[in-house]
Parts: C-alpha cells; sequence; structure tokens
C-alpha cells in the first residue's frame, strides 16, 4: 500500500500522524517496521489532512472502510462538500 497510494503535490507536505496500523508515504516508509496483511473483516479509518506548507488553511477528509474477501466496503455516508473539491 505505501507505494500505490495517493500522492500529495510537493507544496502540500505530508499531514500523516504515526497511528499503528499505518501506510506511510514512500518518502516515510521504515523496511520491516509495519509489515502486516490486510484481511477481511478489518475496519479502518483512512484519513488526510492537505494544506499547503506554511499555509493557515487546509483540509481533512477521512472516510471508513471496511476490508472485505475481495475489496474494500465504504462506510462512510456523509456527502463531500463541492466547495473543497477543487
Amino acid at each position: 500500500m505505501t507505494f500505490k497510494g495517493h500522492a500529495l503535490p510537493e507544496e502540500f507536505g505530508v499531514g500523516l500522524c504515526d497511528e499503528f496500523p499505518a501506510i506511510y508515504y514512500p518518502e516515510d516508509y521504515i523496511k520491516g517496521a509495519f509489515d502486516y496483511e490486510l484481511s477481511s473483516g478489518m475496519t479502518f479509518c483512512v484519513e488526510v489532512y492537505a494544506g499547503a506548507v506554511g499555509s493557515e488553511v487546509g483540509v481533512k477528509i477521512e472516510q471508513q472502510v471496511l476490508v472485505t474477501e475481495t475489496e474494500y466496503e465504504c462506510l462512510s455516508n456523509y456527502p463531500y462538500d463541492e466547495r473543497l473539491m477543487a
């Protein structure tokens, strides 16, 4: 997941925390430190804070997901605010 995830543009920096289990950006990856498999029935909150480095504004987006046998199911049902989807 670390190397197949979405990459933010450099201007936004990285707004991730160190909660476990964590899927780090490639530049923060520590080989062998957090190797584990996702399995059916696990739930995660997938979140990102994005804001330009040094800026006073940004947005935090979070989705709750359930890992299923073949993919995932989004458990969040609150719609995004279109004003934030630039």
